[in-house]
Order: C-alpha cells, then structure tokens, then sequence
C-alpha cells in the first residue's frame, strides 16, 4: 500500500479523503474550487483507479452514493512521494534544503522541529 504512487489528481483525491475522513464522490468533487473543478465523472473513474490500487475503500452505500475512505495514510503518501524526489537527486538531501533555504519555505520552527527529531532519532539509536 505504502509503495502506491499517485498522480495529481489522485492526491487532491486523497487530501479531500484524509481532511474529511469519508466522503462520496459528489462531496469529494465539490471540494475542488469551481474553476478548474474537475468533472463528476472524472472524480469518479480516479476513485474508482483509486480504489483499484487499494488506496480507497468503500464502507457503506446512502441510497445510490457509494461513500469512501482512505486505506493508505497522509504519512505513508507523504513518504513515498519524498523518497521519490530524494531519489532524483541521488538521495541526497542537501539540495533539496538548499532550494527550501533560499526560496524561504524553511523556517526556524522548521528547523527547530527537524533539530528535535535528530535529537529523538540520536537517542533510539544510541541504546
């Protein structure tokens, strides 16, 4: 499950999933802002893709409203889709922090909360 690969709509898909916890494709559509918003159908055959990937599953029916949830969590997506970028540079990190250092995405809280995972993950592996 954790090794499924998303493309960008599945991943507004699963965002709407993750945020609302279930959903039916009418509120899984609707969660998109009108410009742009993608079709009910569209919405509809990439749950389904979903689904096919074990990504989403259904848990009930509400007269003809199939109603779905996420199998595969925000974290689990999250990593993968961070391996995958680390993974096109080699798996080196430093570039990547570079570009968030300069474009000004990372923070000092960022930092601060990356400092303290370190510490954490020090100390697991020094007992």
């Amino acid at each position: 499950m954790a090794a499924t690969k998303f493309t960008k709509l599945e991943l507004q898909i699963m965002q709407a999933l993750w945020d609302s916890g279930t959903a039916s494709i009418r509120e899984i559509q609707e969660v998109f802002p009108e410009p742009g918003r993608p079709s009910y159908t569209t919405v509809q055959t990439t749950v389904y893709r979903l689904e096919g990937k074990n990504a989403v599953r259904r848990i009930r029916k509400i007269g003809n409203a199939h109603i779905f949830e996420a199998v595969v969590s925000r974290n689990a997506a999250q990593r993968r889709l961070i391996d995958d970028l680390l993974g096109l540079f080699g798996g080196r990190t430093q570039p990547v922090m570079s570009h968030l250092i300069e474009s000004g995405r990372l923070t000092m809280e960022d930092v601060k909360e990356a400092e303290k995972e370190l510490r954490k993950l020090t100390r697991k592996e020094s007992k």
